[in-house]
């Protein structure tokens, strides 16, 4: 510390600089309305409780395109836009460009009456009752799935037990062996009181689970992304892209208490998926029963869902035709970054005509 040396000077530009940059930034917020998000056109084929089943129709003049639908199941975590945040940053929009009919599944907002909703209401009844509206919609026998993050696990475990009814499984940033050394996430989970958490607030409130992932990369997350908040909204275009990202961060939905609890003791405290001592339901879940074409998506700087979380699924299924593609991103960039916009969209539609 005695050799730090300060500039009066350039402390005074650089404080003139960051005053004119809150102006700016504060001109900009002035113009700007409305954030929004999820802009491609939806339509609504079936609903239970909380839980709305929506289509996005593919481009029908591809001459090429894929017969199968394509069903998405995100994390009930977060909300399932992401991946159509914004016109330029849209991996549901590219599909559907690409020819590709998509469902998506939005699991809504937890209420109390959703308390005692627990996995097994989220594998064999939620995504099971979405599969077969999907087949029925398209009709088809079999439906495409792709699961993101924690949906990604949901989807391992359905495929597992509804294997008749999945032609291919895309898993992207999707955690399977929960206890690596290098997931943060985990050791953070593992230290979890999850009963006492789920006895005092009986559904988790989705602001403290954001708290939580932030304190992962404080710095990164916390000091680094507000001071450097000026840069991103000196006009418009920059500002709206900028706020939509912090819309979906902030816009979590609460978690199911029961669902919540059996999630974190069975996969992050107790490993069962790897280990082979998981049910769901009165079914059990054997990874080495999902013998359908595997695409695993990860990125190489995901700080959630680290990389030896993920390919870890090569080792545990039965599938004798398993991919794996590495995103240079992290764990969000693989659906927003420029590099991922102009690499995963192909890559899934691309791999899936192969198959269809």
């Amino acid at each position: 510390m005695k050799n730090l040396k300060l500039d009066p000077n350039k402390i005074q530009d650089e404080l003139i600089d960051l005053e004119q940059k809150l102006q700016s930034s504060y001109e900009t917020l002035k113009g700007i309305s409305h954030i929004d998000v999820a802009q491609s056109q939806a339509v609504e084929i079936f609903a239970q409780d909380k839980l709305k089943l929506l289509y996005f129709s593919g481009n029908k003049a591809v001459e090429t395109r894929c017969k199968t639908p394509l069903l998405i199941t995100y994390a009930l975590v977060n909300r399932w836009y992401m991946i159509d945040l914004e016109p330029k940053k849209s991996l549901l929009k590219t599909l559907n460009s690409l020819g590709l009919d998509v469902y998506v599944i939005d699991w809504g907002y937890p209420d109390p009456a959703d308390r005692f909703n627990d996995l097994d209401d989220y594998i064999n009844e939620y995504i099971n009752n979405c599969v077969d509206q999907v087949c029925l919609h398209a009709q088809v026998k079999k439906t495409n799935l792709l699961g993101i993050c924690q949906g990604g696990t949901l989807s391992l475990c359905y495929t597992a037990i509804y294997g008749d009814k999945i032609s291919n499984l895309i898993t992207m940033v999707t955690p399977v062996d929960f206890q690596t050394e290098t997931n943060l996430l985990s050791l953070l989970a593992r230290s979890v009181d999850v009963d006492l958490a789920v006895s005092t607030y009986g559904n988790i409130p989705g602001e403290m689970l954001n708290d939580s992932y932030n304190s992962l990369m404080p710095m990164r997350l916390g000091i680094q992304k507000n001071l450097g908040m000026p840069n991103h909204l000196h006009d418009a275009e920059s500002a709206l892209s900028f706020l939509r990202m912090e819309k979906w961060i902030y816009d979590s939905p609460d978690q199911a208490g029961e669902a919540f609890r059996e999630f974190i003791k069975w996969f992050f405290q107790e490993n069962r998926l790897i280990k082979n001592q998981l049910s769901i339901g009165e079914y059990p879940v054997r990874l080495a029963n999902i013998t359908q074409p595997v695409l695993n998506i990860f990125g190489s700087y995901d700080h959630l869902v680290p990389p030896d979380a993920s390919i870890a699924l090569r080792q545990y299924i039965g599938s004798k035709d398993y991919q794996e593609e590495e995103v240079k991103a992290g764990h969000i960039g693989v659906f927003v970054s420029g590099k991922s916009q102009a690499i995963v969209p192909k890559k899934i539609n691309d791999w899936l005509l192969e198959r269809d």
